[in-house]
């Protein structure tokens, strides 16, 4: 396996729920969302979401990644996704990003929980068993090992996959995705960082 293809696989790994983190149970990961302020030798200024500027340690054998948009209609059935979705009322689910993983990453983090994009906010990384044509996208059947989930994909929702990318891509005003933990004196430690590239901004 090539040195790139090991470290998407290894993001992969880590992305959504932090899964090698969660096994300790007095670690939370913390996910980081915001514009890149600086990065000062291994210290990344992150401008938060919440308004809140964040100092994060990324260490060197932490990798850096990006995304790339691909259609819809480049996901067929057999895929393995991440879909993160809102339920309705109607307990419907309408995915507001699609994220198609590697070969190698198949079963990462496997299963439906929840997620940190508001209220009725969910993660199902899941097989694509069926996809069926619907008035504003695709109706995608998701399974897991116990159980399966329909989604609706609207043709406004972002489609990615993973992009190489590297710690020169670490620039001011770009927007980056870093799931993390925290550490002493209120600063965070990076182990997954995916940046802004090519005008494709994480949408996780």
């Amino acid at each position: 396996m090539s040195i790139r293809k090991q470290a998407g696989v290894m993001l992969a790994t880590l992305l959504f729920a932090g899964a090698a983190l969660a096994q300790a149970p007095d670690v939370k990961p913390v996910r980081i969302r915001g514009d890149i302020v600086s990065l000062q030798g291994d210290v990344l200024t992150v401008h938060r979401r919440s308004g809140d500027t964040v100092s994060i340690e990324v260490k060197p054998d932490v990798g850096v990644s990006a995304l790339k948009t691909i259609s819809l209609s480049d996901v067929k059935a057999g895929a393995y996704v991440g879909a993160e979705a809102i339920s309705g009322g109607d307990g419907k689910m309408t995915a507001g990003s699609l994220l198609v993983f590697p070969d190698g990453a198949r079963g990462t983090n496997e299963g439906h929980f929840p997620y940190d994009f508001g209220a009725n906010s969910t993660m199902t990384n899941a097989n694509v068993d069926t996809i069926v044509t619907a008035n504003n996208g695709r109706e995608l059947k998701l399974s897991y090992k116990g159980g399966s989930k329909v989604v609706t994909v609207p043709e406004s929702a972002p489609v990615v996959t993973f992009a190489p990318a590297t710690r020169a891509d670490l620039t001011a005003g770009k927007k980056v995705f870093v799931l993390t933990t925290p550490t002493k004196g209120g600063a965070f430690e990076a182990h997954v960082l995916l940046v802004e590239k090519d005008g494709v901004v994480p949408p996780i």
